[in-house]
């Protein structure tokens, strides 16, 4: 039978929330269901949403999905779209393992054999940044993703808008014209600076322009997406479809959606679809954990326009625990020459380390979105 039994969460470090389903016959999904710095709270709503699922039967998981979603009269944001992310994933996780097929196999079968992917670096000075590709470079990554700048006056001075065209001009130096180099704007910005700042970067052939505005702003996307030869995205805020719609209409080139943040494998699937429609690619959004980054591959493997996969090996945030350090095998979510092959075990084709898990929800984490404001005392994205 595949009657779901119960339902379990783990908070491990460094700041992610992992989700297991376990069916009456023992079949057993992963899922993650990170919200950064705010984990505990979708813990809640992860416990409250298991309810509607226990004693059912986990293969149905498009009418799961639709409950979880439209049965209660407050829906959507951050949290409830995590949860149900969490959960979704975790239930394409069974599926897959019941039927002994990987994921993308049952979306459709694979339309690619690998998956280009990158990764993020830091540095605020020219030369930080230079030190930092050089090392991603090393590790075989063809493409990086770097923060235009740190912070931003809401009207850019002459010097903080140098400062950004030198960052950029220092990772080209160092990538030449082989690999790409995205920029992330953050939300950083105004739309006014924003615009200002983004001819300057053409001559440096950004790979795409990230968030040029907070997610609340998206009606002003198409003014900036009109200032700039170079492709916009978006998308890592943004949970459904009816959100995505009108940056996608106002001429984004890449979209960029998070499994654990928007409904999971179920949502994000549609999501791509309707983004074909407008000829834009996905690029998800993924500085999480392993069960995020394998949900991803998934879908990639099956959906025509994928342009390319965040993933976090390494990143900052991840102290305490690495993306591997939950897999027993760390072979499947290893890249070779910036490409992740495709993965062909059953679920999301890898295997995590339940003892691991489980020592590390005992010691918890308490990870919390940093939070700072402009000179002149508005609020801006960290």
């Amino acid at each position: 039978m595949t009657t779901i039994a119960r339902v379990e969460t783990f908070l491990v470090a460094p700041r992610w929330l992992f989700v297991r389903v376990e069916t009456v016959d023992g079949i057993i999904g992963w899922g993650e269901a990170t919200c950064e710095g705010r984990s505990e709270t979708v813990r809640t709503a992860v416990e409250q949403l298991s309810e509607l699922l226990v004693g059912r039967d986990a293969l149905r998981i498009e009418d799961h999905w639709q409950v979880l979603t439209k049965a209660s009269f407050y829906r959507g944001g951050p949290i409830l779209a995590s949860a149900v992310a969490g959960l979704d994933q975790a239930l394409w996780d069974i599926a897959g393992k019941h039927f002994g097929a990987p994921v993308h196999q049952l979306l459709g079968g694979p339309v690619r054999d690998r998956i280009r992917v990158y990764g993020w670096v830091g540095g605020d000075e020219p030369a930080e940044v230079r030190d930092q590709i050089s090392a991603a470079v090393e590790t075989g990554l063809t493409a990086v993703k770097m923060n235009a700048s740190g912070r931003m006056s809401p009207v850019a001075s002459v010097a903080e808008l140098d400062g950004v065209v030198q960052r950029v001009a220092a990772a080209r130096e160092v990538l030449g014209d082989e690999r790409d180099v995205a920029v992330d704007f953050h939300g950083r910005f105004s739309l006014a600076t924003a615009r200002r700042v983004a001819p300057l970067l053409e001559p440096y052939r950004p790979f795409f322009l990230e968030e040029p505005v907070v997610p609340e702003n998206s009606h002003l996307i198409g003014e900036f997406v009109r200032a700039t030869t170079t492709p916009v995205s978006t998308g890592e805020r943004l949970y459904n479809r009816q959100e995505f719609l009108p940056v996608l209409q106002a001429g984004i080139a890449v979209a960029q959606p998070d499994l654990s943040h928007a409904g999971g494998i179920t949502e994000v699937r549609k999501i791509a679809a309707l983004a074909e429609v407008y000829d834009v690619q996905l690029a998800p959004h993924c500085p999480l954990g392993p069960i995020a980054l394998a949900s991803c591959l998934q879908v990639g493997f099956a959906t025509p326009n994928y342009l390319i996969q965040e993933q976090s090996i390494g990143i900052h945030y991840n102290l305490g625990a690495e993306v591997l350090d939950y897999c027993l095998d760390k072979i499947p979510l290893t890249f070779v020459d910036g490409y992740v092959e495709r993965l062909t075990a059953p679920g999301l084709g890898i295997e995590i380390d339940e003892q691991a898990v489980r020592a590390a929800d005992k010691r918890g984490h308490s990870w919390r979105s940093p939070t700072w404001r402009h000179a002149d005392g508005s609020y801006a994205e960290w």
